[in-house]
């Protein structure tokens, strides 16, 4: 590495930011250099495309390109068989930047936020030991359901983009442990997500959300819930758009309210899976149940005895409101059983 005046390194760490290289530059590396490098930085340095020559430092581990000018990455990468983290922040990549195999890369870090990606790539979603995933600062308008396959991921940012909803499948990330969808387009928050049970922070704010599902309750490692900037309701809301149930619903709402016994040998079976899919209603005095007709409520409930956020619950009926009273201080003092106690929930960022 005679040729790079000023480049500091140690045994395994060579670092060649801010020296102006060119794309050709590593070449000058000598073969004992490159084989002992396991980290290289290549920050700064204006580059506009990945040197072909990176292929040549075989035991690389760590790889940081942030802050120059590629629009490519070479399908050379996809050689370095010991890669573990890339970092490739503020570049001018989109999803048509990465190579075709890129995905056979065994990743477990992998930033990409400040670029300019449309779209997740797919070959993203190929990177099966990934555990941090960051696209912040890109213009995706989407999280693809494809996201899912990403079982090993603990960490997931998707800040500063202009995505609108969450995905159901996000929530089939067992490991996920940091949520960041902050600055983003979101006016509604997946009751699915209740079953991330590894959660601990979840941030999202300066969104546009008016209230949160009541399922987040059952979140019990979340320690961190970031909601400032949101237009949160600051007053009861009560919606009673009512779609009155049909034939098939009162009948189904007759027969599991009286716990009348059922079997295929007794009904089809689209109807045998129809009464299973029933909903029992969330008011502990109401032992009602629902299927597709349903009122919905805004119901604030207490965050470590100084936040009260709006979260959202079904009712089988309009005239089942007795867990939703007209006078929200009321709600609030008699429902402690919904109340989050401040040792689990640590941080409830609202302003």
């Amino acid at each position: 590495m005679e040729g790079f005046e000023g480049a500091s390194s140690s045994e395994s760490v060579l670092d060649l930011s801010r020296l102006n290289l060119n794309n050709n530059s590593l070449d000058t590396v000598s073969e004992k250099r490159r084989k002992d490098t396991t980290q290289l930085y290549l920050c700064y340095n204006r580059m506009t495309a990945l040197p072909e020559s990176i292929s040549l430092f075989s035991n690389l581990e760590f790889l940081d390109i942030s802050n120059n000018s590629l629009s490519v990455i070479c399908e050379d990468i996809t050689r370095l068989t010991k890669l573990k983290t890339l970092i490739a922040k503020n570049n001018r990549l989109n999803e048509f930047s990465l190579p075709k195999h890129f995905g056979s890369l065994q990743l477990e870090v992998l930033n990409l936020s400040g670029n300019r990606f449309e779209e997740m790539p797919s070959q993203c979603l190929q990177l099966l030991r990934l555990q941090s995933l960051s696209l912040g600062g890109n213009r995706l308008k989407s999280i693809p359901a494809e996201i899912e396959s990403l079982t090993s991921l603990e960490l997931l940012y998707l800040g500063g983009n202009q995505i609108s909803s969450i995905p159901a499948e996000l929530a089939n990330l067992p490991c996920l442990s940091y949520l960041v969808l902050c600055d983003n387009r979101i006016q509604s928050v997946p009751p699915h997500l209740n079953k991330l049970h590894s959660l601990r922070s979840l941030s999202l704010h300066n969104n546009l959300l008016t209230y949160l599902p009541r399922e987040i309750l059952s979140l019990v490692h979340l320690q961190e819930l970031s909601l400032r900037g949101n237009p949160l309701v600051v007053r009861f809301v009560k919606d009673m758009t009512y779609k009155p149930p049909s034939l098939l619903e009162l009948a189904g709402r007759t027969i599991k309210s009286k716990n009348l016994p059922y079997s295929h040998k007794d009904l089809p079976s689209h109807l045998v899976n129809y009464l299973d899919m029933a909903s029992k209603c969330p008011n502990p005095k109401c032992a009602g149940v629902y299927f597709d007709s349903c009122v919905r409520h805004i119901k604030f409930v207490d965050f470590c005895g100084k936040y009260r956020l709006p979260l959202m619950h079904y009712l089988c009926s309009p005239e089942c409101t007795s867990p939703c009273s007209s006078n929200p201080q009321s709600d609030a003092d008699s429902d402690d059983d919904n109340s989050v106690p401040a040792d689990r929930l640590q941080r409830v960022l609202l302003g």
